[in-house]
């Protein structure tokens, strides 16, 4: 679990962009850049990750995982150039990258034949946790400026966590499964290769596409939220870097709620209403001037954002069953959607203020509304 909560800090870098974005006054396309590297890695990094699985084994790729991200905290601590950042931020991504691929199947190792899906659902849980908490925590090191460091008081502390992550997992005792024939007969090259090839499947394209729409607007609702609140209210970033926490607590009762509903509501109806309250919430933020307003369309896009990726990760991986491995590997590529969508928004508001990074959010959820009515039946 402490492992899930040092996956989360991958989401910190919503709210750091905001801060670094003032320190160095950056204009909004440069302050993107940072979150948008961030997760370029995961295209680069997921597929490769599943086939050093199969060579260093679970365990070890989750603790290389967390050095990584480790001494990605630790360079801001003495660092602050925008240059020096990037390749912070790049570590950050690396690091995640490796972390998502590897971690789920690390605890299906652990829990052996137990309640796996149980036990994934409360270690996001245990991720959002480090997600809102991030906002809070730079907030209160940049009003009491703890050690002179202000804001980046946030780095030092999770690079703890972090640490303890790394000492604890190295200690415990974890028997990893044999991988399957297949896997071993097969080279790097061919089952890479075999993993692109699932995008020729149109199915499996219309999923991977919505995987980069949905984290892609999740990255630029985590980015954006405080923006809009301080362009529109003329509020401070400590206040409004609250909005970023608001949205991951949303976000976390989402997913718990949506466990429930969905037993009851088939999935396929749960993703349009999911989709249909993100539109609301979207023209909420895009013509809200009122502070209730603008807070209530982010607790919405919490809600409407929590639960659309497992049900198209199960639509992708139910279009291919007999390539489950390779399929997953694509869709936690389509993480890079949250490289795309902050480009686009830092381009778009920088012309036309925050209303023109809301509008690429919505190009978003458009899309995922084509992908459930060509997917519904």
């Amino acid at each position: 679990m402490l492992c899930f909560f040092a996956m989360g800090f991958v989401d910190l870098v919503g709210i750091a962009s905001n801060y670094i974005k003032g320190d160095l006054g950056l204009t909004d396309s440069m302050a993107n850049l940072l979150p948008s590297l961030v997760f370029f890695w995961f295209l680069v990094f997921s597929i490769p990750t599943s086939l050093l699985m199969n060579r260093i084994g679970r365990k070890r790729t989750v603790l290389l995982s967390l050095l990584i991200t480790v001494f990605a905290m630790v360079i801001p601590v003495f660092v602050n150039t925008f240059w020096v950042l990037l390749i912070a931020f790049s570590l950050l991504g690396i690091g995640n990258a490796l972390m998502q691929t590897s971690l789920n199947p690390l605890v299906d190792s652990v829990m052996r034949g137990g309640n796996l899906a149980s036990t994934l659902t409360f270690g996001q849980f245990v991720k959002a946790i480090a997600s809102f908490m991030a906002p809070i925590l730079a907030a209160w090191g940049a009003t009491a400026d703890v050690f002179g460091m202000g804001w980046r008081i946030l780095f030092p502390l999770y690079m703890s966590v972090g640490i303890v992550a790394i000492l604890l997992l190295n200690a415990t005792e974890i028997k990893e499964g044999a991988e399957e024939k297949t896997e071993k007969q097969l080279g790097a090259a061919a089952q890479f290769a075999n993993a692109l090839r699932l995008l020729g499947n149109p199915a499996v394209l219309l999923c991977f596409l919505a995987i980069v729409c949905h984290v892609g607007m999740d990255v630029g609702i985590n980015i954006t939220a405080p923006k809009v609140l301080m362009e529109r209210l003329g509020i401070t970033l400590e206040t409004a870097g609250f909005a970023t926490s608001l949205y991951f607590i949303a976000r976390t009762a989402g997913c718990l709620a949506g466990g429930f509903v969905m037993v009851r509501m088939k999935e396929w109806t749960f993703l349009l209403a999911s989709i249909v309250l993100m539109l609301v919430a979207l023209s909420m933020l895009f013509l809200g001037a009122e502070q209730w307003v603008l807070y209530a369309s982010i607790v919405l896009l919490g809600l409407a954002n929590s639960n659309p990726f497992s049900i198209i990760m199960a639509r992708a991986l139910q279009a291919v069953p007999d390539k489950k491995n390779e399929a997953s590997g694509l869709m936690i590529m389509g993480l890079f959607g949250g490289t795309v969508f902050p480009l686009l928004m830092g381009a778009a508001s920088d012309s036309f203020g925050q209303t023109g990074a809301i509008a690429v959010l919505a190009l978003g959820a458009f899309y995922l509304l084509f992908f459930w009515r060509a997917n519904k039946a």
